[in-house]
């Protein structure tokens, strides 16, 4: 008994010392070896064309040994052999040669294959190699040509940091939810650093095969932009990811000006048409090009994707501009859902329909573009606590410090629509049934999710500075709230803080140890 006594009470020892220490995140290192290509095909990634019934891209990365590669492709089949109605594409490749910009410092050929001719609703096997060394059979499926077939769909806001710590288990969760999406799209802000081979090679690993299965529809961010200037001079302008193109084969329907391909485009899934808009350059430009892919629309649902929100969720944003470019034609075409990213929270509210009809629905239950802000990734912003009735919508749905993604289900008439967060639980939900005049009725189930989750009920997102650091640093800067804080510790073993000032909408960044010494 004296033993079970003393085991017990040193367990309750160790787990007060334990809860004493002061946690400190063991951030990843990468040696640079790590994101370099070779001879195996590596980032295999699929995408549609823009008719996912008949057309399927594939892109992978080799080192510059392989100068040629092939895509082999075959209806699937419950017999192993299936590969023997198949057919051999030879790939075009592309060379990246980042060797002279510090981010990517590589040299790799990038080949693709555009899948052309498919049946509908049929489900294919494919590999790619280079004749000799091959991936897996990969197998994925077209989209039908009965309008009617129910499908769904996953959305990510920004995977952007952390993306190989925690992105993954927030995708493959979303995997594992939703395991017959038949395509993911990505609202910007893949990675953080436009053109960073790490960062890269963080996102492909981290969707592993899944980027390989289920086509991805991206968007970028204002994260896949940066400037190069070991090529273009110390006045450099920010310029798209290096890697965006040569991995991506995105469909080419877009207009015809030049720094907007492969970023804006569209495609038609069964009966919903899909617009990737780009929100970091040239948005006017943009705007006839949309009206028309508006204007000829004949599919029953229409969502476009893009970065920045027309409706911000995070506090001390707001892209007035962008929304007085596109909410009016938005409006006028009647566009059902409006997926966003870049806040770091999560936002969903709609505006109310420009319709006059009178046809004894409610105008409560009537609704016309839902917009949505979500994050994916592992940094969080606050929310924003003014909500949207200054700028003519309203918020219905918020988040802070909560890693989240999008099922988005279409099945006729009703499009249904459901958060989760990266550990599967429900947080928000509502349904879209669309009326024959074209007006949307809305349905809210949020009451189906829990409770609104903040940075005051979830698990603390900063760092926590000792309480007796705080009047030794704010006694040397008076005046000035702390708003962020993040911990360390240096190469002898002592707890360092970086310190986020505020003061009258300037910031400080300053550095104290765990003894009280400020760090110059």
């Amino acid at each position: 008994m004296k033993q079970v006594f003393f085991s017990f009470f040193l367990f309750l020892l160790i787990n007060a010392s334990i809860a004493q220490e002061y946690k400190v995140y063991k951030a990843p290192t990468f040696r640079e070896e790590w994101s370099k290509p070779g001879y195996y095909p590596d980032r295999v990634v699929l995408n549609f064309g823009a008719d996912p019934a008949t057309e399927a891209n594939v892109t992978w990365r080799t080192d510059t040994s392989i100068p040629t590669g092939y895509a082999e492709i075959a209806i699937a089949d419950g017999a192993p052999k299936f590969w023997r109605n198949g057919l051999t594409v030879e790939a075009e490749t592309e060379v990246l040669d980042g060797l002279k910009v510090e981010d990517a410092k590589v040299k790799a050929h990038y080949h693709s294959v555009q899948f052309k001719n498919l049946k509908p609703d049929t489900m294919y096997g494919y590999r790619v190699g280079d004749g000799e060394s091959w991936t897996e059979w990969i197998q994925f499926t077209t989209a039908s040509r009965d309008d009617d077939k129910p499908f769904s769909f996953l959305y990510v806001g920004d995977a952007q940091n952390y993306v190989l710590e925690l992105w993954s288990r927030l995708i493959r969760e979303g995997f594992r939810k939703a395991p017959d999406a038949k395509f993911i799209i990505h609202a910007g802000d893949l990675i953080n650093s436009a053109h960073r081979e790490q960062d890269w090679h963080e996102w492909f690993t981290a969707g592993g095969f899944i980027h390989s299965m289920v086509p991805s529809m991206v968007t970028p961010g204002n994260h896949e932009y940066g400037d190069i200037p070991e090529l273009d001079g110390e006045d450099a302008k920010r310029r798209l990811s290096l890697q965006w193109r040569p991995q991506f084969t995105l469909p080419e329907n877009g207009p015809k000006v030049k720094g907007l391909e492969e970023t804006v485009y569209y495609m038609d899934y069964q009966d919903a048409r899909i617009i990737s808009l780009n929100s970091n350059v040239l948005q006017k430009e943009q705007i006839p090009w949309l009206e028309k892919v508006l204007s000829e629309n004949t599919k029953k649902w229409t969502i476009v994707t893009y970065h920045h929100p027309l409706f911000s969720a995070s506090a001390g944003r707001d892209n007035d501009e962008l929304r007085k470019a596109w909410k009016p034609i938005f409006d006028k075409y009647k566009v059902d859902l409006a997926l966003q990213g870049h806040d770091h929270s999560y936002a969903r509210g709609r505006v109310s329909p420009e319709d006059n009809v009178i046809d004894g629905m409610n105008a409560r239950d009537k609704t016309g573009t839902v917009y949505v802000v979500s994050v994916s990734g592992g940094k969080m912003y606050s929310v924003s606590e003014e909500g949207w009735d200054a700028l003519g919508a309203e918020r219905d749905r918020k988040a802070e410090n909560t890693q989240l993604f999008q099922v988005i289900k279409v099945d006729g008439d009703k499009l249904s629509f459901e958060s989760y967060t990266a550990i599967g639980e429900l947080y928000d939900a509502f349904d879209l049934v669309k009326q024959e005049n074209g007006i949307n009725e809305f349905i809210e189930r949020k009451a189906e999710a829990g409770e609104e989750k903040r940075f005051s009920n979830t698990i603390p997102y900063e760092d926590p500075l000792p309480e007796n650091l705080q009047p030794i640093l704010l006694s040397k800067y008076p005046g000035n709230r702390i708003s962020r804080v993040n911990a360390s510790k240096n190469g002898k073993g002592v707890l360092v803080f970086s310190v986020r000032l505020e003061k009258d909408g300037e910031r400080t960044m300053v550095k104290i140890d765990e003894k009280g010494n400020i760090l110059e």
